[in-house]
């Protein structure tokens, strides 16, 4: 008996011990610049990819975002960029940084970061393509396999879509804020929209379910346009 409890004791400090030490979810690091400005640094781990943000904590002003694939072994965290806003040079390359962890933070690139969340309750967490939309009542799928993509990640309550060619380099534009799924509604909060600063602070509400492991997304856009989509999980 005593082992049984001994044995149930050390398995549940190991899931927690791991459940502490895992990466995906959502990060945090503000650090003021030279200006005296706020700035927010967030971090999406989540199905094997990151993408991180950084817009002014006050206003949401967008300043830059960078992601890609993404892996963690041995102390070092292992990327590959698909894209960025700031260098498009970059796109294409991998780069390896030690990380560690002293209890809830998490430090890695000379910046302390706080979870946000740990990838729950995570309906829709993963990172996920566009993969069709309804034209005319019907349903058009399209090839996730080429170099344009638009991708959102999500973690279990922070959100980032962006739009980018991985074999021009070119970033076409990105937002991103906090979501829920309540009772087959998905809201998303607008932090930061690069494309128009004005959008931060605005709620979306759509419906949303899983079909065949496929979210189906539709609504209206942020311009008040009819949309439906269809994301697929990213394999690859």
């Amino acid at each position: 008996m005593k082992k049984n409890v001994l044995t149930l004791i050390v398995f549940v400090l190991t899931i927690s011990f791991s459940k502490g030490q895992d990466l995906n979810g959502a990060w945090q690091s503000t650090v003021t610049n030279n200006k005296g400005v706020s700035v927010q640094y967030v971090t999406i781990v989540s199905g094997g990819y990151f993408s991180l943000a950084i817009f002014e904590k006050e206003n949401g002003k967008f300043i830059g975002t960078k992601g890609g694939a993404l892996s963690a072994e041995n102390g070092l965290l292992t990327y590959t960029l698909e894209f960025t806003s700031i260098d498009p040079d970059l796109v294409g390359t991998s780069d390896s940084l030690p990380y560690t962890f002293t209890g809830d933070k998490l430090h890695v690139d000379d910046k302390v970061w706080s979870r946000l969340d740990d990838g729950s309750p995570g309906d829709l967490a993963g990172a996920w393509l566009i993969s069709g939309r309804k034209r005319d009542g019907e349903i058009v799928m399209r090839d996730t396999s080429g170099p344009r993509k638009t991708m959102k990640i999500l973690s279990g309550t922070r959100f980032q879509w962006i739009a980018y060619n991985i074999e021009t380099k070119q970033f076409m534009g990105t937002g991103g804020g906090t979501y829920t799924t309540i009772n087959g509604k998905y809201t998303e909060n607008i932090d930061f929209f690069s494309r128009d600063d004005t959008r931060v602070g605005a709620s979306l509400q759509f419906n949303y379910e899983l079909v065949d492991n496929d979210w189906h997304h539709s609504g209206l856009s942020s311009k008040g346009q009819p949309i439906y989509e269809v994301w697929s999980k990213r394999l690859e």
